[in-house]
């Protein structure tokens, strides 16, 4: 059987293939039309650019558009200023990194939002456009950095939540079966899928005992005849198809279509080099994991197969 890396390795070739860089949506809100179009030709070639000429029309947007990288706002706006209409923006979005506009000084109010957090950086009227794009860009990469530690911090608390579970389940169960949906389960939470099945295995075959989470379509006992399974099975090495739609080697099997499944992985739980079962999970929409995903399904895989040994050799408790 290859290293574990090998199979994370692989997992990663095919996930650059399918995930494509996309623009970050910034906001630009001026009552002025002029600035307004003017704003929006500028950051239209490196952004995608939402555009609203009032903190209303704006925070309506945002309602609507959901997060974005960063907003520029005009601060002199009819009936609600630049740094009111930023200030509202915080409780819902902490991560937009917010820079004004301003043609005249203001002072008390933008010494107020910059202590409170609430705007990144001040720009005086008439500003240089090079000036302006270098500040944005700048402020879209704090964007990505904030994004990045919170995503880590979920993913660390995840990660615990994971382990805890398994180790909880291992500890307090009577019998294998007991152990299989919790497992199903703890695995679902930890990457948002729409289902999980936790199945066993005897001799290189899929038996009917399982533990499952989901809706009832994601979860029927369909693995028998799933590629995926059967190469895991096979090979002893996690297999995984982000889009399915878009995958040839799976465009003729029926159940993809059935469940209404776009993104599968399948795990082969193994113990000295004997697979065990396997652990599908499946999602609605096509998805993706990054490396260190990867490797916590890869170290929770080795968790589970030391949790099954374990409780099939547990005396049952009376």
């Amino acid at each position: 059987m290859d290293h574990p890396s090998t199979e994370i390795n692989t997992d990663r070739r095919r996930l650059m293939t399918l995930v494509r860089p996309k623009k970050l949506k910034i906001l630009v809100v001026d009552d002025e039309p002029d600035n307004l179009d003017l704003l929006y030709r500028t950051f239209r070639r490196d952004f995608h650019v939402l555009k609203a000429d009032s903190g209303f029309n704006a925070l309506q947007m945002l309602a609507s558009e959901g997060e974005v990288a960063v907003i520029i706002s005009d601060q002199r706006m009819p009936e609600m200023k630049g740094t009111e209409f930023l200030s509202k923006t915080v409780p819902q979005f902490p991560d937009t990194v917010r820079i004004i506009l301003t043609g005249f000084t203001d002072i008390e109010d933008l010494v107020e939002a910059i202590n409170a957090g609430q705007v990144y950086k001040y720009i005086t009227k008439p500003w240089d456009p090079g000036e302006l794009k270098a500040v944005v860009q700048r402020a879209a990469e704090t964007y990505d950095l904030l994004k990045q530690r919170t995503e880590e911090l979920r993913c660390a608390n995840a990660q615990m939540a994971l382990l805890t579970v398994l180790v909880e389940v291992t500890q307090a169960a009577t019998s294998l079966e007991e152990v299989l949906t919790p497992i199903a389960t703890a695995f679902s939470d930890s990457f948002g899928s729409d289902g999980c099945i936790l199945q066993l295995i005897e001799g290189n075959t899929l038996v009917a005992t399982q533990g499952s989470y989901g809706h009832e379509e994601t979860i029927k006992n369909w693995l028998s005849q799933d590629p995926l399974a059967s190469e895991a099975i096979a090979t002893g090495q996690m297999q995984v198809s982000f889009n399915v739609p878009k995958d040839q080697k799976l465009a003729n099997v029926a159940h993809y279509e059935e469940t209404g499944v776009q993104a599968h992985l399948v795990i082969p739980i193994a113990y000295r080099n004997q697979v065990m079962g396997v652990l599908s999970l499946q999602w609605k929409q096509p998805y993706t994991l990054r490396e260190d995903e990867l490797k916590l399904i890869n170290l929770s895989a080795q968790l589970v197969a030391i949790a099954l040994t374990s409780s099939r050799h547990e005396p049952t408790k009376i």
